[in-house]
């Protein structure tokens, strides 16, 4: 197979050395690519937005036959189709696997499937067992990225219901699956059981019994990183902030805001919404500036091949074809613009090594690093944010750009403070925010950005 390599230059927030990522073309000719996953061995399994399944072999050859082909069943188009995969833990003993998927009414469907006893290649399309279906007044905001933990649960996420603004609120009400976390126990007799340590288990408690956490208004792919016990979720904004969130494996009931804040600004709190501060906000947001508009969720980086891509969350934005790099402090760097490839989705071979996939183009593409030519500098590797701690006022040197702007973003994920343009040398005023540790963002208009750890005294 013909493999293209592109390298796209970031630039590090926290190291004055700029780095660069490859995208090694590694598979293409697929149809709307949503889900890439693999059954813990040496295979991909991609999911087509279309209804079926897909087998990639470790050198990018597509197997002839579908694993699984469900696209009678299935309501194909916009922002339904066939959007899910999970295998079961203990897939290898009992050839479960689940999927999400639009049924021809629209309806939300969770359901089990089993491989074939003869041929590990094959599904078995009549082996069927519908667990959840879940009705939806609209047809946009579906989400459907589905795993399983490391206690054998199965989690869910499912979009607010659709149309803009959530006009039911089903995000924030408790007693409705949509716009959720929702976490069942697969392992059972009848379609599933309810685990015991739900938030919101038992007839005494306000809230279904499957949430696990809401708040989420169209959740486009989360994923766990077991090294530090944590799910993240890439929630996309209605139309002006896009957010990432981090939400404990073991914390259950956190309320993620939306429809009362998008990101972490207001966006509607008129009715039905709590105290601010019972909310968690994302970890870090970015608005739709260069083109942006629609956060696809990804992975933080636990393979072996790049070291120094470790503990850094992967995503993407839809609209502008870049992908974003989250660094361990919460800061953002984007890669160049990728024209042609909106991405869609990533995913983990057995060995977390990173793939993501272009639903346009019908390409999937291999994260890894490269060395940048001599040609590629880091225009911010100048820059100096002095003092540091500061409390009044804080300044802003090594500026070689034209259209500069600033943010301080606390820990939180909150935006404090934003900016005009600003110049070589200039004050910043800082005297009205509050004492604590925040991060101050330089941005370029060339989509370059700078990222410092500020302390406020």
């Amino acid at each position: 197979m013909k493999k293209q390599l592109f390298i796209i230059s970031i630039f590090s927030s926290l190291i004055v050395n700029s780095q660069s990522i490859n995208l090694e073309e590694f598979a293409s000719g697929l149809t709307n690519p949503v889900e890439i996953t693999n059954a813990n061995d040496s295979r991909l399994f991609v999911v087509q937005q279309d209804g079926m399944i897909k087998i990639l072999q470790p050198n990018g050859a597509i197997n002839a036959t579908n694993f699984l082909n469900i696209s009678t069943k299935i309501l194909y188009g916009g922002e339904r189709g066939l959007l899910g995969l999970a295998f079961h833990p203990q897939y290898s003993t009992n050839g479960y696997f689940f999927v999400y998927y639009n049924n021809t009414a629209g309806n939300i469907i969770v359901a089990r499937y089993n491989v074939s006893t003869t041929d590990p290649n094959l599904a078995d399309p009549n082996s069927e067992k519908i667990l959840m279906n879940i009705p939806k007044p609209f047809s946009n905001h579906n989400g459907g990225s589905i795993h399983f933990a490391p206690d054998g649960k199965l989690w869910i996420i499912t979009g607010d219901g659709g149309s803009g603004g959530d006009p039911n609120n089903n995000a924030q009400n408790k007693n409705v699956l949509l716009g959720k976390m929702l976490r069942i126990d697969v392992d059972a007799t009848g379609p599933y059981n309810i685990p015991a340590d739900n938030p919101f288990a038992g007839a005494t408690v306000d809230g279904a019994d499957e949430v696990w956490a809401y708040g989420l208004r169209n959740a486009w792919k989360f994923s766990f990183d077991l090294n530090t016990g944590n799910a993240w979720i890439a929630d996309v904004g209605q139309g002006a902030i896009e957010e990432i969130n981090k939400i404990p494996i073991t914390q259950p009931g956190l309320n993620y805001g939306w429809r009362c804040y998008e990101g972490n600004t207001a966006y509607n709190t008129t009715v039905g919404c709590p105290n601010s501060s019972t909310m968690t906000f994302p970890i870090a947001v970015y608005d739709h500036s260069g083109g942006k508009c629609s956060i696809t969720g990804g992975y933080v980086y636990r393979g072996t091949q790049y070291p120094s891509l470790q503990g850094k969350y992967f995503f993407a934005d839809y609209c502008s074809t870049q992908i974003g790099i989250l660094n361990p402090d919460n800061s953002i760097v984007w890669t160049s613009p990728y024209s042609g490839n909106n991405f869609s989705t990533f995913g983990q071979n057995s060995q977390k090594e990173l793939y993501v996939a272009a639903v346009n183009s019908g390409k999937i593409f291999k994260i890894t690093t490269g060395t940048l030519g001599t040609q590629e500098t880091n225009q911010f590797a100048t820059i100096k944010i002095y003092p540091n701690p500061a409390s009044k006022e804080v300044f802003v040197n090594g500026i070689k750009d034209k259209n500069v702007t600033a943010e301080i973003i606390s820990a939180e994920g909150r935006k404090v403070l934003e900016t005009g343009l600003i110049t070589e040398g200039q004050r910043i005023d800082i005297s009205k925010i509050p004492t604590g540790v925040y991060f101050i963002n330089v941005k370029s208009g060339n989509l370059k950005s700078f990222s410092q750890k500020l302390v406020i005294e």
